[in-house]
């Protein structure tokens, strides 16, 4: 892993190879839906696998029984990121990808008489990971899906869960377990399909609040999550300097500080989801001044994600708020105003670039709102031309002038 260095070294040390194989900032997609299937922007293909009706993985194996959801969920993982996709996102200048799995991959973790999870992803995980090593991409490993589910009522858990049952000891040992399996799955020197494999994300998207259920995985599980992924690769004599980042949402996600009971923060990453669409920043989702386009790019130009360092902004989209999606004049289909989306895209990026870099939420997506909605799909929106095939017209494309 030649770019192993921290990537708070990259300020000092002017060595952007270190860390990336072209850039000092991350430039990537997310694999959304991939190994962790979210109907929502998928529906065409949630439907021909036979899950329609089900609102998660979990829901749909049960439905279909393991033999047959095993079946559906390979040809899913075969065919909807393909190496053709690899070779599309190099060529657009895109030089990292994050891949969102489930604490289910590894299935022995798995409670077989009470719990759902398609099997057989991992040959599949390790086949993307070839394809984007050979195309010298980064890759960072998204622990999506947490044991128990981190918040409820959401497929992007793998679990259609009432409560979050991710915040307790025993759950937490299951993600450990999770973690050290796959830190020694990457680390394995013979297996030269993960090389590229720099980061390892071990939780997404927590509760956003202060209470005891983050306040124990601020104190508890970071910490001892850390812990368990150095003891394995000290255990494999893995160099100080070719360990994996470990990445954390950053403070400003709202689960407070994940720092606070750190004792150790080399290789610490931290990341940041920013979708203005749920946000109400200076008014943009209200009534009145806001709700504009003028108010969301105005939102993008002045943003700041500053907080823990370093930070990647791992996720965010071209989606407005959903009563504009498809209803407002300034926003909606049949036109698009794909050139305020290609600025507002612009303005996004140069944005989060003021930190370690951006991931797109996501490459692909299909059937969302009766539509394939490009606000959603990066490749979409290089069709549709509200995302550029040569990134370097959006940095250079000034689009805050006038704001």
């Amino acid at each position: 892993m030649m770019w192993s260095l921290p990537l708070f070294a990259l300020a000092y040390a002017g060595v952007s190879q270190a860390w990336l194989p072209a850039s000092s900032k991350i430039r990537g997609v997310n694999l959304g839906s991939q190994f962790v299937m979210e109907h929502w922007f998928a529906n065409d293909e949630w439907n021909k696998m036979g899950c329609g009706g089900t609102e998660s993985e979990f829901d749909c194996v049960s439905k279909l029984g393991q033999a047959q959801a095993n079946k559906v969920f390979a040809t899913h993982w075969n065919t909807w990121t393909t190496k053709d996709d690899i070779a599309k996102m190099q060529s657009y200048g895109i030089n990292t990808i994050r891949i969102p799995v489930g604490y289910w991959m590894r299935e022995d973790l798995v409670f077989s008489d009470s719990e759902h999870f398609p099997q057989g992803g991992l040959k599949y995980l390790e086949q993307i990971c070839g394809w984007a090593s050979d195309a010298g991409l980064y890759i960072i490993i998204d622990l999506h899906g947490a044991p128990g589910a981190q918040v409820v009522r959401n497929s992007d858990t793998g679990q259609n869960a009432p409560s979050p049952g991710f915040y307790v000891d025993w759950q937490y040992e299951r993600a450990y377990k999770f973690l050290e399996w796959m830190t020694n799955i990457v680390q394995n020197k013979a297996n030269r399909a993960y090389r590229n494999v720099g980061m390892l994300e071990i939780v997404n998207e927590p509760l956003q609040s202060s209470n005891s259920q983050t306040d124990s995985m601020r104190k508890n599980y970071y910490p001892t999550a850390w812990k368990r992924i150095r003891a394995a690769e000290e255990a494999l004599r893995i160099d100080k300097n070719n360990r994996l980042h470990i990445q954390m949402m950053n403070t400003k996600w709202g689960s407070g500080d994940p720092h606070q009971y750190l004792t150790d923060d080399w290789f610490a990453a931290y990341d940041d989801h920013r979708y203005l669409k749920y946000s109400n920043d200076n008014g943009i989702n209200s009534a009145g001044s806001g709700k504009t386009p003028a108010a969301y790019l105005k939102q993008s130009c002045i943003d700041d994600r500053g907080g823990n360092w370093p930070t990647i902004v791992g996720e965010f989209s071209l989606s407005v708020a959903n009563d504009l999606e498809n209803s407002s004049p300034a926003f909606a289909p049949p036109g698009d105003h794909v050139d305020w989306y290609r600025r507002w895209f612009a303005a996004q990026i140069l944005a989060y670039e003021k930190q370690s870099g951006w991931i797109f939420w996501s490459w692909k997506a299909n059937f969302i709102g009766g539509r394939n909605d490009w606000r959603w799909s990066y490749q979409a929106a290089v069709d549709a031309g509200a995302i550029p095939r040569n990134l370097n017209d959006a940095i250079n494309s000034n689009p805050c002038a006038g704001v």
